[in-house]
């Protein structure tokens, strides 16, 4: 049995091939990291790391150590997290925050599971909009988000949900009629900005200032809620990329939504304050990551649009 050291020493080795920033990583001395490979190696009966005063490398028995404790070190990680919350008791309130009614469904499910689990912490739901998405996180009224990554500056946690873009143009657009269209569209039309408080990474990845092939987009009017951003569209003030499920939650006769063909998914996902990753913020993670793999076997992944 190795001990948790060994293990952390290992795979940290493994990814920095370096025994200083090793060392610094695990806020261990450069020696002790040394004393500890030597350890191992002198049990294994061969070296794990071909090192010279240049560099370091792993052998292929190390490689084949190091890929065997990935999984050892995740079960060992959460087994102590779900003792600390044991511990500690996941209990107070939690408060999750949904933005627009197409982000209910599964955050509701997640607060259903986790309120099965912990039912001593109340789970408190609440709306934010495009507006105060940030500033709720920031302030303490909201622990944790569904959110579009990315979501700069804060903690997220694995893709929950995915879906394809597609292009919200006016109905009488001449895209409009269009089966689908390329990403290099945006550089032909005026694109619809999002509030200047939304995250900027966001902005980048839904309405970037340049499409992939270096065409500059211009930029339209900017909105403050996704109505208002639809709105703008449908005037004909410009078009804007969404989340095909826009076409559910939100139909209108006067905007039409033509699929993006090249354009990467979108990702959605929980981000919360990092200053606030509690236990409870934690469960309710797990809580959520399990409510998606629990889904029947094909299921959509997605019922989500938009930051």
């Amino acid at each position: 049995m190795l001990e948790r050291l060994e293990i952390e020493v290992v795979l940290a080795l493994a990814e920095e091939l370096h025994f200083g920033r090793t060392a610094e990583r695990l806020h261990l001395t450069t020696g002790r990291v040394s004393q500890v490979v030597r350890k191992l190696e002198r049990r294994i009966g061969a070296q794990l790391f071909d090192r010279t005063s240049r560099s370091v490398r792993l052998t292929a028995v190390g490689r084949q150590l190091a890929e065997d404790l990935v999984p050892v070190a995740a079960a060992t990680e959460a087994a102590l997290r779900r003792a600390e919350d044991a511990a500690r008791g996941v209990t107070g309130e939690l408060r999750v925050a949904f933005l627009g009614e197409w982000t209910a469904p599964v955050l509701l499910k997640a607060a259903a599971l986790f309120g099965e689990r912990y039912p001593d912490c109340r789970v408190d739901v609440r709306e934010v909009q495009l507006s105060n998405s940030r500033s709720s996180l920031e302030d303490g009224s909201v622990d944790i988000l569904i959110a579009s990554y990315p979501f700069d500056g804060m903690a997220r946690g694995p893709v929950l949900l995915t879906e394809r873009r597609v292009l919200a143009v006016a109905a009488g657009h001449p895209l409009a009629a269009e089966r689908s269209v390329s990403v290099e569209v945006l550089a032909d039309h005026p694109v619809v900005q999002y509030p200047a408080v939304t995250s900027a990474g966001f902005k980048r990845d839904r309405t970037p200032d340049r499409t992939p092939s270096g065409r500059p987009v211009p930029k339209g009017p900017s909105g403050g809620t996704f109505s208002e951003l639809l709105s703008l569209v449908a005037m004909g003030r410009g078009v804007l990329p969404v989340g095909e499920h826009s076409r559910r939650y939100y139909p209108r006769p006067d905007v039409a939504y033509v699929p993006i063909h090249d354009a990467p998914p979108i990702e959605r996902g929980p981000v919360w304050l990092e200053s606030n990753t509690t236990a409870r913020v934690r469960a309710f993670v797990r809580a959520a990551t399990d409510v998606v793999a629990e889904r029947p076997e094909g299921a959509p992944l997605c019922v989500l649009a938009t930051d």
